[in-house]
């Protein structure tokens, strides 16, 4: 039995890409004439002209803090749906409330790829414990799960002796759900001294999965692998035995942008991620997820080609008040963008005598007439006084922070 869900998981990089690229121009299309918020955005691009990341790179982004605002002016979706209302499987809700579409093909979330990868195969019992109320996880495991040929028990969230009496009765082949409540299953099973041994594998996905928890998994025989989603996009990318990285999944082209702006930075620094999708129903062109990560260099040792991230990083929306204001990373690019000789910057925000300090460190050669240019645009695009600092090339540091709040209050 192959170790790849499909023969696309290992084409080489060069057939991916050009294959991406030349979907790209029929999914800008479709967009375009099938989505009234699209039609608008991309009034002034014509899509046959998409045909590469540079190209891409020219289109604005879309965030996902902008979805509560824009739906709130077209309900439900605010527009950026292609397919009706009526012709949709389900609506979900998060939290906002941002509401979320799902169409009807098989698979529709992109979860497979990940169970396959964490070694669910056709027979193999899932204890799925992601809510099915309200939004969408529980139902991408279940929709994937099934299509994989595994049978789905609901568990949802909550009430953890009956998860632990349903695992010790059913002898599931592994869990998905969170890694916390992973361990609180495992914890409670030992406190009942039940036998939960069945649980050999494991996809968490919806926070954080660190070393110890996957340690911990590991000394009881849990191989848990993570899966990157969000409930706009699905799975973006993938765990896989090779433990180095997450590897994108095969139908969306990612990109890592400097936060606030749309321009890619260099491969290995820290960004936000963008994704662009090619789903019919919901076609998100260059959806910022608001999440830091970074590309790892070269191809993975699982044999998986695609490109690989590092993994969730942090948030990239910094957006931090000072003075009573608040000041955004958009607000720190605009600065920038108005001084070319800055390769970089990061706006500190201090206190230690108890006031509020603005300090903006940039990558650039030393000057008295740039830092005093530097200084005025920062008071008139933040409206706040604000101290320049140079900084050698290459020496700020490489976490994805444009704003970095250092104030102290102890």
């Amino acid at each position: 039995m192959s170790q790849y869900l499909d023969d696309s998981e290992t084409r080489s990089p060069e057939v991916r890409e050009a294959a991406l690229m030349a979907r790209l121009p029929v999914q800008l299309a479709h967009a375009k004439s099938q989505s009234s918020w699209y039609a608008t955005v991309l009034a002034e691009f014509d899509p046959q002209a998409v045909a590469s990341r540079a190209d891409l790179a020219r289109l604005p982004v879309v965030r996902k803090h902008q979805l509560l605002e824009l739906q709130r002016k077209t309900l439900p979706f605010g527009g950026l749906t292609a397919t009706p209302l009526a012709k949709l499987g389900r609506v979900f809700s998060s939290p906002g409330p941002i509401y979320d579409p799902e169409g009807t093909g098989a698979d529709w979330w992109r979860f497979g790829r990940s169970l396959y990868a964490a070694g669910f195969r056709a027979g193999d019992l899932v204890h799925n414990t992601f809510s099915y109320h309200f939004t969408p996880a529980g139902f991408m495991v279940d929709g994937a799960a099934r299509r994989l040929g595994c049978p789905v028990f609901p568990a949802g969230v909550g009430q953890t002796e009956m998860q632990v009496q349903a695992i010790a009765d059913l002898r599931p082949a592994g869990y998905v759900g969170t890694p916390s409540f992973l361990k609180i299953i495992l914890d409670k099973a030992d406190e009942l001294k039940a036998d939960v041994s069945s649980l050999k594998k494991a996809v968490v996905s919806g926070e954080a999965f660190f070393p110890a928890q996957k340690q911990a998994c590991a000394e009881r025989g849990i191989a848990a692998y993570q899966a990157y989603a969000s409930a706009d996009l699905g799975v973006i990318a993938y765990e896989t035995s090779a433990r180095e990285g997450l590897v994108v999944e095969e139908d969306l082209i990612v990109e890592i942008v400097r936060p606030g702006t749309g321009e890619p930075v260099a491969a290995g620094e820290v960004g936000e991620v963008v994704v662009t999708t090619f789903n019919p129903d919901y076609p998100l062109v260059r959806f910022g997820t608001g999440d830091l990560s970074a590309i790892l260099p070269g191809v993975s040792p699982c044999g998986r080609t695609n490109v690989r991230i590092k993994g969730w990083m942090g948030r990239a929306d910094q957006t931090t008040k000072v003075k009573g204001m608040f000041v955004h990373p958009e607000q720190v690019a605009a600065v920038v963008k108005r001084h070319p000789e800055v390769a970089r910057a990061r706006l500190v925000v201090t206190n230690a005598d108890g006031n509020d300090v603005m300090t903006l460190h940039c990558e650039a050669v030393a000057s008295d007439p740039l830092k005093a240019a530097l200084a005025d645009s920062i008071r008139d695009v933040t409206k706040l006084r604000g101290e320049v600092a140079f900084a050698a090339a290459g020496t700020l540091p490489n976490d994805g922070k444009v704003i970095s709040d250092d104030r102290k209050y102890e």
